[in-house]
């Protein structure tokens, strides 16, 4: 077939899933002229699994990319059926906001975003292959000949890359729900000496509403008062719907048990590795053979279908055997099944091969982002979809990467792991994985990020303007508590016989009653109103950094201590070879992953403190050496 020169752009993006939507939208906004390809226009931001938003730390990230300028957040805000906030019983560290959406309604929102946004142009192709010369991206090749040039190009193929279904002892090559899979562009990249892995996920079956019996089932409501993901909602959508759960059966083991042999996941028909943290039904009967139950929701799809994701249930099994494990859970004896839950294969880039800003090392100019990364969720695609699409945007425009640090952000945390770390499985974010959890709360993101997304241009100075205002406020209401007395009057002594706490014998400062643990804003504002109308969100920080203001602090003066770690920087040409006393695994391991700092190579697996003495011991005199040629 003859090729023909269709555009040229400077930031090409490939996939339109929450990766690619992000990255475009960051690359366009930043003033780069950007092209978004993807194999189906009906697909954009598509869900092939759950239809929900958020969660424990995939709901930080939510929050840190709305922080930034993305998209996701307003999106979700605009679309959702259900918002609830997780872990309420648990510290501020772990507070985590969920959203069912309407899934078509968010794919079409997305979509029309997309179509409005200046700079950005969307077209339906399928890339095969990329155009290198000289070790630099220099654009696309799509499977009809054209070719598209670009100073750069974000791969965001998500589980496209020689995709595969397996439904009990049926495979097939595609893509999720059935798309076409992208085969040439995994070869392509194998030809260009990058190194693959072959990777699992799956879906559960969806079921129609109308068979379902509810009585059987427990109501599990949206909250009364929804949070919002983005800083900038302000309307609630009205009339949420609800979830529900059930769970499984002594039926529903047995079933499953006795249809092992036709399970893919135990017969050896499945290649790839799945995502430890949330295994098929199959697996988990196997793995905890003790329990007696598991847990299902039933979540549903939007607000004009009757479909319902049956949470909980992802499966490859065969048909016959998913409608017999369905029909044996309480509630969903008469059910019907619309469609079967399979195990899909797929190919990804080992994410050692990655620097910080998600370029690859091995070719100048190309990025990747989402789940082609060895990553599990949208939200963790969005997240490393808008920094890939920042860092291709400012590559084009000369300027240095952005690179969020562990102590800065969960989506800092996420693509330090994979770069440094690599991941056997698909990687799924959870909160453990962070450090400085306290520091890294749903509820800051502004305030950790907001100034960084003005920087690069994705805030507007309206927002900015807001954000400035919010944190004048904080501080001023801080600075209030600690220099507003009260004495043991009969209504400070009241509030606080009410709040269950000990009264006064003496004057004391505002900070130090918001330090007992019964008293919250609310009572102060009852002892000593502000000045000024506080935001709620507002009050939320005050309480936060005055409660925890301790812990804070010392989590801070950490961070303090990493930092000098990472503003120690290693030399791109550096040889780790000729290092006297270097382990040989450190020196492989280092001269694999290339770290940019004495930060991020102390996170090397294998690379132990020992090798960190004698690699800033090299640093110095190599660096010494340096300043001495070049006077």
């Amino acid at each position: 077939m003859t090729g023909y020169t269709a555009g040229e752009y400077e930031v090409i993006v490939v996939g339109a899933g929450h990766a690619g939507c992000e990255a475009a939208l960051a690359a366009a906004r930043m003033g780069c002229r950007t092209l978004l390809l993807t194999i189906n226009l009906d697909m954009v931001a598509f869900m092939p699994c759950n239809p929900s938003i958020g969660g424990p730390a995939k709901g930080h990230v939510v929050r840190e990319i709305d922080a930034l300028g993305g998209e996701m957040g307003r999106n979700i805000d605009k679309t959702y059926i259900q918002l609830r906030t997780l872990n309420t019983g648990k510290g501020p560290a772990v507070h985590a906001l969920r959203a069912q959406a309407d899934k078509v309604l968010y794919q079409r929102t997305m979509k029309e975003t997309i179509e409005k946004t200046p700079n950005l142009t969307m077209v339906q192709g399928m890339v095969e292959e990329l155009l290198v010369e000289d070790g630099v991206c220099r654009g696309v090749v799509t499977k009809t000949g054209a070719q598209y040039l670009s100073k750069t190009v974000v791969i965001t193929t998500g589980t496209y890359l020689r995709g595969k279904v397996i439904i009990g002892e049926l495979m097939y090559e595609s893509g999720p729900n059935n798309q076409q899979p992208s085969v040439r562009l995994s070869a392509c990249l194998k030809e260009l000496g990058f190194q693959l892995v072959r990777f699992k996920t799956g879906t559960p079956p969806r079921v129609h509403g109308s068979t379902i019996d509810f009585s059987k089932t427990e109501i599990q409501p949206g909250d009364e008062k929804p949070r919002f993901f983005s800083f900038e909602t302000e309307e609630e959508i009205p009339n949420q719907l609800p979830c529900w759960l059930t769970y499984t059966s002594e039926d529903t083991h047995r079933i499953i048990q006795d249809n092992l042999h036709r399970a893919p996941m135990f017969s050896g028909a499945i290649e790839g590795t799945g995502p430890r943290y949330c295994p098929s039904i199959e697996d988990k009967i196997v793995r905890f053979a003790d329990k007696p139950k598991h847990q299902i929701f039933l979540e549903p799809e939007g607000r004009n279908t009757s479909e319902y994701y049956v949470q909980g249930l992802s499966t490859s099994m065969p048909e016959d055997v998913q409608l017999e494990i369905l029909r044996s859970i309480p509630g969903l004896e008469k059910v019907q099944m619309m469609r079967t839950g399979y195990a899909i294969e797929y190919d990804a880039v080992v994410p050692t091969q990655l620097k910080p800003s998600l370029e690859t090392k091995l070719v100048e100019g190309l990025f990747t982002a989402g789940q082609i990364n060895g990553t599990s969720g949208y939200e963790e695609a969005a997240g490393q979809g808008i920094m890939a699409g920042i860092n291709a945007a400012r590559k084009v425009q000369g300027k240095d990467a952005v690179v969020l640090d562990r102590s800065e952000a969960y989506i800092g945390v996420l693509i330090d792991d994979l770069v440094t770390k690599g991941t056997n499985d698909p990687y799924r974010l959870l909160t453990s994985r962070a450090e400085y959890r306290l520091l890294l709360r749903n509820d800051n993101a502004d305030l950790r990020l907001t100034p960084i997304g003005y920087e690069i241009g994705l805030i507007s100075p309206e927002r900015f303007a807001r954000f400035e205002a919010k944190r004048s406020q904080i501080a001023g209401e801080l600075e209030r508590l600690k220099t507003t007395r009260v004495r043991p009057e009969e209504t400070v002594q009241q509030v606080l016989e009410e709040a269950g706490t000990v009264i006064l014998n003496n004057s004391v400062d505002l900070l130090s009653l918001l330090r007992r643990p019964e008293i919250t804003m609310d009572h102060i504002e009852r002892i000593a109103p502000s000045p000024v109308q506080l935001r709620e969100d507002v009050k939320e920080q005050v309480e936060i950094e005055v409660k925890y203001a301790g812990y804070i602090e010392k989590q801070l003066q950490q961070v303090d201590r990493l930092r000098k770690m990472e503003q120690k920087r290693i030399p791109e040409d550096i040889d780790y070879t000729p290092i006297h006393g270097l382990a040989n695994e450190a020196k492989q391991k280092l001269e694999q992953i290339r770290p940019i700092s004495i930060g991020q190579a102390s996170r090397i697996a294998g690379v132990t403190p020992a090798d960190i003495s004698i690699l800033l011991v090299y640093l110095e005199h190599y660096n010494q050496v340096r300043a001495a040629r070049l006077s």
